[in-house]
C-alpha cells in the first residue's frame, strides 16, 4: 500500500474516532455557570490616551442627544484638554453601544438574608422582561465569604440567566454580628479584594461595561469607631489610585442599586452616609476607608446611586439605558506629573440646566 494510501486510512479513523465523541456546544447553546474568578495577568498601562464615556441629563433626568463635540468642554486639572475622538450613543435599537456588557453582582457577602432574597427576585423579575431578550449581554457573578464567582461568558439569554439563578443556593455569610469588629475587617478586605478583582480584569476586555451591584457595600471601618494607621492610609490611598485608574481604563461604570430590608427597622443605616466621603483622595494622609465606600466609587465613575427601595428591576434597567444614551470622548493627558497625582476631570456642556455624569479624575501613571 502505498503511503498516501496510508494517510488517507489515517484521516478517516481520526475523522471516525472524533464522530464518536459529542462536540462542544457552541457558546450560544451552553448553559451560563459559575466559576472561582482567577487572577489576571499584569498589564502594560497605556497612558497616552484617556477615555471617558459621559452621560448627559435635563432637569427632569431626561437624556440629552444630538450633542457635537464641539458642544463639550474638558479641563483636566483646571487646564483645557482637546478632545481627539469623540462618539454618540443615543439609545435606539441601531444606535446603542453595541460593545456595552452589563455585570450583575449578587453580594451574599454584605447583603442579610432579606436583602438577598429581594435582589435575587428582582433580578430575575429584571431578566425576565421581554420575554428574556435582553438588549445587552449580562454576565452574573455572586459574592460571598469563599470569594467570586463569575459567569465564563456574558450571555443575551435572559431565560438561560434565569435558570442558573434558579440553580444557586442561597448563601449566609460566616461574618455575622457575632463576631463584632474582626468580622467587618474581614468583610471590608474580602469586599475591597474582589471589586479590585473584577475592575483590574476588565481591563483585559474591550468594550464597555456597566457593573451593577446590588446592595450598599462593604462596612466603612470609620463608622465602627477604627482609626486607621499610617499604613493603614497608605494602602487605602494606593487602592484609590488602583481602582480610580483601573474603572477607566476598563471603560467600566459602577451602579449601586439597594434593596430595602423592611424588618431593619431603626436600624437601617443612613443611604445618604457615603456623601461625607466625595471628596477625592490627593494625598496619602487623607485616605481612608470611606474613600473606598462602593457609592463614592460609583458616583467617581460617573455611575449612580440608587435606592434604597423594592423595584431593583427597574433601577437596574435605568443603569444600563444610561449607558444606552451616552457620549464616548478620548483626549491625551496632562503630562510631565508625579504618579499619584490626582487630576480633577471637568466635563460641562454649553447648554443651559444639563447634567454630566462622568468619571471625576484620575491619578497619573508612571
Amino acid at each position: 500500500m502505498t503511503l498516501r494510501c496510508w494517510w488517507l486510512l489515517l484521516l478517516v479513523f481520526v475523522v471516525a474516532a472524533g464522530a464518536g465523541q459529542s462536540a462542544p456546544e457552541s457558546r450560544e447553546g451552553q448553559e451560563p455557570v459559575l466559576r472561582p474568578r482567577p487572577p489576571v495577568k499584569p498589564k502594560d498601562a497605556d497612558t497616552s490616551r484617556v477615555q471617558l464615556h459621559a452621560v448627559v441629563t435635563d432637569a427632569w433626568g431626561k437624556p440629552v442627544t444630538g450633542l457635537q463635540p464641539w458642544n463639550f468642554k474638558l479641563l483636566d486639572n483646571g487646564k483645557p484638554g482637546k478632545i481627539l475622538y469623540f462618539r454618540a450613543f443615543h439609545g435606539a435599537a441601531l444606535q446603542r453601544d453595541p460593545s456595552l456588557e452589563v455585570l450583575l453582582v449578587l453580594d451574599a457577602l454584605n447583603n442579610n438574608r432579606v436583602e438577598q432574597a429581594l435582589a435575587r427576585s428582582e433580578t430575575i423579575r429584571f431578566l425576565e422582561q421581554n420575554g428574556g431578550r435582553l438588549a445587552h449581554p449580562v454576565s452574573l457573578m455572586v459574592l460571598t465569604d469563599k470569594g467570586l464567582e463569575v459567569q465564563p461568558r456574558p450571555s443575551a439569554d435572559g431565560k438561560k440567566e434565569v435558570r442558573l439563578l434558579r440553580r444557586l443556593t442561597p448563601r449566609i455569610s460566616v461574618f455575622n454580628a457575632a463576631m463584632g469588629l474582626n468580622g467587618e475587617i474581614e468583610r471590608f478586605n474580602l469586599s475591597l479584594a474582589q471589586i479590585r478583582l473584577i475592575a483590574e480584569n476588565e481591563t483585559h476586555k474591550p468594550g464597555r461595561k456597566v457593573l451593577v451591584w446590588l446592595g450598599t457595600g462593604w462596612p466603612l471601618l470609620e463608622t465602627q469607631g477604627v482609626l486607621p494607621s499610617v499604613s493603614d492610609n497608605a494602602a487605602y490611598f494606593n487602592n484609590a489610585v488602583e481602582l480610580s485608574n483601573w474603572l477607566m481604563e476598563g471603560e467600566m461604570t459602577v451602579c449601586t442599586v439597594s434593596p430595602l430590608d423592611s424588618t431593619a427597622g431603626a436600624a437601617l443605616i443612613n443611604p445618604e452616609f457615603y456623601k461625607a466621603y466625595l471628596k477625592p483622595v490627593l494625598r496619602t494622609q487623607d485616605a481612608s476607608s470611606g474613600s473606598l465606600a462602593l457609592n463614592v466609587l460609583a458616583v467617581h465613575s460617573g455611575g449612580r446611586v440608587l435606592g434604597p427601595g423594592n423595584d431593583l428591576a427597574e433601577q437596574i434597567g435605568q443603569c444600563a439605558e444610561d449607558m444606552d444614551s451616552s457620549y464616548r470622548l478620548t483626549f491625551e493627558p496632562l503630562k510631565g506629573q508625579p504618579a499619584g497625582t490626582y487630576h480633577e476631570l471637568k466635563l460641562t456642556v454649553d447648554q443651559p440646566g444639563v447634567t454630566v455624569r462622568t468619571t471625576s479624575g484620575y491619578y497619573s501613571q508612571p
